[in-house]
């Protein structure tokens, strides 16, 4: 237990880097990936029919929009490379690393903060440039939003913690790549 309270940043009540907190957006990135790769393989020609309980030809005719085509790959296609990003970024490190690996968890946040960003933009021009809705990109956008809030906390005590690194004159460049010596400076 107080090796536990240890890892919490200076100011909190919990460790944002804690597994318990982490997992859950891995999961969820983990089930975004699957019906990222599921989107894009009807998106390839490589499935004939897209599964869409609600909406009638609703995906269809927004998987084959000229809006999910605009860049070379197809939309679905970034979107399963942005959760999986999520997921490698998500594993790697331990519960310290919003001190220990800021870089990470500033990857991390990128990662996820642009992808929920741009899932609700998504949402938002389904309807009103398509006219129609896509079940399985309404789920994804869900999951890329349950994302943000976790996953900007922990980028949050991670950037207080460089914040208290310039405050106290130590390199805040070593310290964003997980200098020990940077890191004994202020603690």
């Amino acid at each position: 237990m107080k090796h536990e309270k240890r890892n919490i940043p200076p100011g909190w009540d919990y460790n944002p880097s804690r597994w318990g907190e982490r997992i859950p957006i891995v999961i969820l990135a983990l089930g975004g990936t699957g019906i990222a790769v599921y989107l894009s393989l009807y998106q390839l020609n490589i499935l004939s029919n897209v599964w869409e309980p609600f909406f009638g030809k609703g995906s269809e005719i927004i998987l084959n929009s000229s809006v999910s085509h605009i860049l070379p790959i197809p939309d679905a296609a970034l979107g399963a490379f942005a959760y999986l990003l999520d997921v490698v970024t998500g594993v790697i490190g331990g519960q310290r690393r919003w001190r220990t690996m800021p870089w990470m968890v500033v990857v991390f946040g990128l990662a996820v903060g642009p992808l929920g960003f741009i899932s609700i933009l998504l949402v938002i021009l389904q309807p009103v440039l398509l006219d129609a809705w896509c079940t399985l990109c309404l789920a994804s956008a869900v999951v890329s939003i349950a994302m943000i809030g976790p996953a900007m906390d922990e980028m949050l005590a991670s950037l207080q913690y460089l914040k208290r690194v310039k405050d106290s004159g130590a390199s805040v460049w070593k310290a964003f790549l997980g200098s020990e010596s940077e890191r004994k400076k202020i603690t």
